[in-house]
């Protein structure tokens, strides 16, 4: 075990990709504890069968996000959330959490999900005096949220690899997900009543919901209805259009990837594929919006071919560097398994008569540890020949609750996304920020988050109906 978890970490640190410091502890594997050369010749076909048709939700979610991300839809549902809230304490930082969870559910990405939100917001919270801890804490923590809110590709990537329902793993994800936004959305608030100098009160530019709004449908070059609202009314339509035109076709594409999978309408594989339909349906919406409807303030999404031949680029990108380290993975688990490695940690975990809460708790601290260090695809698949792949894995010996458990594992994920000093959403963020700030204000202000999402895994460790009730519901 020593040798092959070393030569990965040993890889990694030296700056090689992560697939091919899975690669390099394949070949020491292999050549060592499964028959050698044969075990050699025969590792191509490994890494061919690892590939298989149930991970084609996640390049079909990343797609779905990337839609939306390059075709600029995704930043105008930001701007109509931005025009609905108002009179909040830390207001920018509210639209950011909002924001930020409509996004999660239309996005696997958390890196698109924090970086979106920090382009947009983060400059205009900074102009307005926002202290960097109440500007820069909410974006990072809120953008951890898309790995547990369906559609979720590293969900998607636990579940197929485990061999386990993966429209359980999605459905499970929803509460603690909310649940952690909520929680997100009452300490900023609750904190800037308390100290109103984090985020100083400003009024917003409403010179556009001030506006008469203005309403025409025209087609064909001719305007067939025109009609103009003032009076009281003005300003509540003037917030009220934009979530119809800009949030509501958005949740028309949630209602589609997870009612037709709660309902078992689709499959996940089908799910993803009905979402990308939904969202290309929805960027052309916008486009015929742009052409055809006007109304004060509002403007509608570009959709071209280029957009769309650029999402699918990005897409590509990021699948095949998955689907390598999958690859990788997959084979790294079998020869851990054939040098007995696993057998034998088991036997040492076994001899310590400990109970299923508290091999529960070891598993949570083991990836807690291993997240300081790593990315999330590396962490999860070092630990999952021991915890989950298996007959002789943890899970299957102590009985402990599959899907309980792979929500645990993704909230500890999402929690070492902002743990230092590798916290991949740290460098995210100090990398999109419009100012001068060191690495440890970024950490100082993911900290009162990582606390937060600390409390809801002890949470669901305590009452893991919390994750379990409504996967339930399928059953």
């Amino acid at each position: 075990m020593l040798l092959l978890l070393g030569t990965v970490c040993v890889a990694m640190f030296t700056g090689l990709p992560v697939a091919l410091a899975f690669f390099a502890a394949n070949v020491v594997g292999t050549a060592l504890f499964i028959n050698g050369d044969i075990g050699l010749v025969f590792m191509p076909l490994e890494f061919h069968n690892a590939i298989k048709f149930s991970l084609a939700p996640i390049a079909l979610f990343l797609w779905m996000g990337e839609i939306l991300l390059q075709t600029g839809v995704a930043f105008k549902a930001i701007g109509a959330i931005d025009r609905m809230i108002s009179k909040v304490p830390g207001r920018l930082s509210v639209v950011s959490i909002v924001g930020g969870t409509v996004f999660s559910s239309l996005s696997g990405s958390t890196i698109a999900n924090t970086a979106i939100l920090g382009s947009v917001l983060l400059p205009d919270m900074i102009k307005r005096g926002y202290q960097p801890s109440i500007a820069m804490g909410p974006i990072m923590a809120v953008g951890g949220i898309a790995m547990l809110i369906p559609p979720s590709a590293l969900a998607v990537l636990l579940a197929s690899i485990a061999e386990q329902s993966v429209a359980m793993l999605l459905i499970a994800g929803i509460i603690p997900g909310l649940l952690m936004a909520f929680l997100f959305f009452a300490y900023v608030v609750g904190r800037c009543m308390l100290n109103p100098s984090l985020a100083p009160v400003y009024t917003p530019d409403e010179s556009e919901i001030d506006m008469p709004v203005k309403f025409s449908l025209n087609f064909f070059g001719q305007t067939q209805f025109s009609a103009q609202y003032g009076g009281r009314h003005k300003r509540a339509l003037n917030r009220i259009l934009p979530f119809l035109v800009y949030i509501l076709p958005l949740f028309i594409i949630f209602i589609v990837v997870v009612g037709s999978i709660f309902f078992k309408l689709a499959a996940p594989t089908e799910a993803a594929a009905l979402g990308c339909l939904a969202a290309l349906a929805a960027c052309y919406f916008f486009k015929l919006f742009k052409n055809k409807i006007r109304i004060s303030g509002i403007e509608g999404a570009e959709f071209t071919l280029k957009d769309l031949a650029h999402s699918l680029m990005e897409t590509a990108k990021i699948n095949i560097m998955i689907l390598f380290i999958i690859a990788g993975s997959l084979v790294f688990s079998q020869a851990l398994s054939n040098s007995g490695a696993t057998e034998g940690l088991l036997k040492a975990i076994t001899s310590l008569k400990l109970t299923q809460f508290q091999v529960v708790i070891m598993m949570m601290l083991v990836l807690l540890f291993l997240g300081a260090f790593m990315d999330q695809v590396s962490m999860l698949l070092l630990t999952l020949p021991f915890f989950l792949l298996g007959s002789s894995s943890l899970q299957v010996v102590f009985n402990i609750d599959v899907i309980w458990l792979m929500v645990l594992m993704l909230i500890t994920m999402e929690i070492s996304l902002l743990t230092p000093p590798f916290g991949l959403l740290l460098y995210v963020m100090k990398g999109i920020a419009p100012f001068d700030v060191s690495l440890g204000q970024v950490i100082k202000s993911a900290l009162p988050f990582i606390l937060i999402e600390l409390a809801v895994l002890a949470l669901l460790i305590v009452a893991p109906e919390v994750a379990t009730w409504l996967p339930n519901q399928l059953r």
